[in-house]
């Protein structure tokens, strides 16, 4: 009876481990976010005043960089290229040209880019004509439709071309104002027109610039040089050295050099002077535009190229064929696989499983083969189902979707069900009802004839269960596994679902493991309904993880289904028109709760906001630059509610009074990446650091390199590494 309890929970088990998961995440969906490794683009909309004729109607790109990287401005100075918006409307509206904020000069050894670091909207106007009608007011329902096709050049020293469709839809009645404050810095960062053109002259290898009409909040203070044509000044000149500027009264003058390699002679330039971010105040212009008549003649020009030969080779660099990974660190990553899986047994997360495995183990202490069958198909049913869920995941990451280990649980409907299969399981553990009463006696004969299917559907629970935790040499091992081709990276997960099984494998071929249990007794009822507590505490946790997912609303929705759960298996216990009545009374209750409630399960919960003075901080890669640019170490908690291993670290070394005193005497800022639900920035962060599930621990002092730490966290690694900033 006991080797037959978790396959009979087989079609749940199944469905949940990958179909669930798996179909929620393939499901087509327009999204106004795209992802990357590098960079998070959103189509973002203000229209303050609705959507119709002669309103101001305003969509854009807003790009948040990871650190270190950036993308350009519409002159992109030595090496790079403009981002580039390609925009789809409905019939009677038009998209202007972007709005280009000012950009910052960016020093890449002897060469010079303009462009965007941290976080930049590229703002564009939508105008619509007279006889423009949203499509609400023909049909009385839906919205606008807006399409962005956007390609961006994203640059560090290696420079990486990406791209990304984008969809939004705006209210065809009312307004749309929720990144207003976004807009408007946008706006505010914006150069102001100058009434006069001023004059730029040729001499010989250099400009002669002299601009009129600046006001006064400009006056005598050093000003930046942006010029919007493209390969004519010597970008990378430096102020004081090979370029100089002064003011003549209200005029500021400048001797700028040629480019070598000039390959545009313009008879008008565009021009955008800026002050030093030292000089700017919030509420007044920060820049100033205006065209410039040029004269005198040109140099000769050295022969155009579309792209820059230092950008040529950047790309060329990253769409070379990848090289081949060494066979020594593939060995070392199967290696680490392995014995994340062996070690994953000693997580939490597998006792229940591996307690009940041990108990129908010691039920046939005397049966051989079987317990070598039963070892064997255990096994089979944690690599099969390891390899199950790698392969979908790598398949929803090539389909553009960021993901990572344990994904399944970012989904508040897997979370729910799995509540569900472990009440039931837990129910049948403390004696409340046995299978025999609730399933066909066809489907009961059919277990009998083949007892091996229960021990590979209890390997697939196993991997079920197991998701959550991560143990030593995972992380690593799964981030390797990421940028793998698909062949040897399922190696891996194969690796780790040997790791898992192998005890148990091995105990069903060493006669010796079965002298060591006990009998066949009376303790194995006993032990049997103690397994039920285990089971019941993984239900209280999974309700847990699916109140930070869905708020308290979700996580009391699921208690009451729960009792409703328990109420009907009882009913079926019960013999006669009792039982008839009493679990279709029950059956009919569950329903019109389920009706009533259940959404609340799958509804998102307002995430919270951290106060202003709390010690930990919410992360973004946003957050992290401004306190790297403020000189401050960072410290970065990448966790999960559902991640057990998280947990522990968070209660055991995360809120030790003497190591929180060592992180305030060295100003380090703490972060908390939260992966509950799935959020891609976090994802994109993750892999960049070379992992692909939580925990993950990152110290990272100004100007170095991260330090990622291990999995299961010691206060004594945590204090070695704040030594070392």
């Amino acid at each position: 009876m006991l080797r037959t309890l978790l396959s009979r929970l087989f079609v749940a088990a199944l469905a949940l481990a990958a179909v669930l998961p798996t179909a929620a995440q393939l499901q087509p969906k327009a999204s106004p976010v795209v992802t990357t490794p590098h960079v998070r683009a959103e189509l973002i909309a203000h229209a303050p005043d609705g959507v119709a004729p002669g309103a101001k109607v305003w969509v854009g790109l807003q790009i948040t960089h990871q650190p270190e990287w950036h993308t350009y401005w519409k002159n992109a100075g030595d090496s790079g290229l403009p981002t580039e918006l390609t925009w789809t409307l409905p019939p009677g509206m038009v998209a202007g040209d972007i709005a280009w904020p000012v950009p910052k000069k960016i020093p890449i050894g002897n060469l010079a880019n303009y462009g965007y670091e941290h976080t930049v909207l590229l703002p564009v106007q939508l105008k619509m004509a007279p006889d423009f009608k949203p499509a609400a007011a023909l049909i009385g329902a839906g919205g606008i439709d807006i399409r962005l096709k956007a390609s961006w050049l994203v640059c560090r020293k290696e420079c990486i071309p990406e791209e990304g469709e984008f969809a939004l839809t705006l209210p065809a009645q009312g307004s749309t104002a929720l990144h207003k404050a976004d807009f408007d810095a946008a706006f505010a960062a914006q150069p102001v027109p100058l009434a006069q053109p001023g004059t730029i002259a040729v001499a010989d290898k250099a400009l002669n610039v002299r601009i009129d009409g600046l006001p006064p909040a400009a006056r005598g203070k050093t000003l930046e040089f942006f010029p919007e044509t493209a390969e004519v000044i010597h970008t990378a000149a430096v102020f004081g050295k090979d370029w100089t500027q002064a003011w003549q009264g209200d005029s500021w003058t400048a001797t700028i050099p040629l480019a070598d390699q000039r390959s545009a002679s313009p008879t008008t330039m565009p021009v955008v002077l800026a002050l030093a971010e030292a000089d700017r105040h919030d509420g007044a212009p920060i820049a100033w535009r205006t065209e410039a008549p040029v004269t005198g003649a040109w140099p000769a020009t050295a022969a155009s190229a579309q792209v820059s030969p230092a950008l040529q080779a950047a790309l060329d660099a990253n769409t070379a064929a990848p090289q081949p990974q060494p066979a020594g660190s593939f060995a070392m990553a199967l290696l680490g696989a392995l014995l994340g899986g062996l070690l994953l047994n000693l997580m939490p997360c597998v006792f229940p499983v591996l307690a009940i495995k041990v108990l129908a183990f010691a039920n046939h202490a005397g049966d051989r083969r079987g317990h070598r069958s039963a070892g064997l198909a255990y096994t089979a049913g944690v690599m099969v189902t390891f390899l199950a869920l790698g392969a979908a995941m790598l398949a929803l990451r090539a389909a553009g979707e960021q993901l990572g280990w344990g994904f399944q649980l970012q989904s508040p409907a897997v979370v729910a069900v799995l509540a569900a299969l472990f009440t039931l399981i837990g129910l049948n553990l403390a004696g409340v009802f046995e299978f025999g009463f609730l399933l066909p006696r066809s489907l009961c004969a059919a277990q009998m004839k083949h007892p091996v299917a229960n021990d590979f559907l209890s390997g697939v629970l196993a991997v079920v269960i197991a998701s959550p935790c991560t143990a030593p040499f995972m992380g690593a091992s799964l981030g390797f596994a990421i940028g793998l081709p698909a062949a040897q990276a399922l190696m891996l997960f194969a690796a780790l679902g040997l790791g898992l099984a192998l005890p148990y494998l091995v105990a069903g071929f060493v006669p010796a493991v079965v002298r060591l249990l006990p009998k066949p007794g009376a303790w194995m009822d006993t032990l049997r309904r103690v397994l039920a507590f285990p089971m019941f505490a993984t239900v209280a946790w999974l309700v847990w993880v699916l109140g930070q997912q869905s708020g308290i609303d979700g996580a009391g929705a699921l208690l009451g289904l729960l009792v409703c759960l328990a109420a009907v298996v009882w009913s079926f216990t019960l013999r006669g028109r009792t039982r008839i009545v009493l679990a279709s009374a029950l059956l009919a209750c569950t329903a019109a709760l389920a009706l009533a409630i259940g959404g609340n399960i799958v509804r998102p919960a307002e995430p919270a906001v951290a106060a202003s003075g709390a010690r930990w901080q919410p992360w973004s890669a946003a957050r992290v630059a401004e306190l790297q640019a403020a000189g401050r170490p960072v410290f970065v908690d990448f966790t999960a509610a559902w991640c057990v291993t998280c947990q522990y670290n968070k209660k055991a070394t995360l809120s030790d009074a003497d190591l929180l005193a060592d992180f305030d005497a060295r100003q380090v800022a703490l972060l908390r990446a939260d992966w509950t639900r799935q959020d891609p920035a976090i994802t994109a962060a993750l892999n960049a650091l070379g992992r692909s599930g939580v925990p993950v621990y990152v110290l990272q002092a100004p100007g170095k390199a991260p330090v990622v730490l291990t999995e299961i966290l010691s206060k004594r690694d945590l204090k070695a590494a704040l030594a070392a900033l």
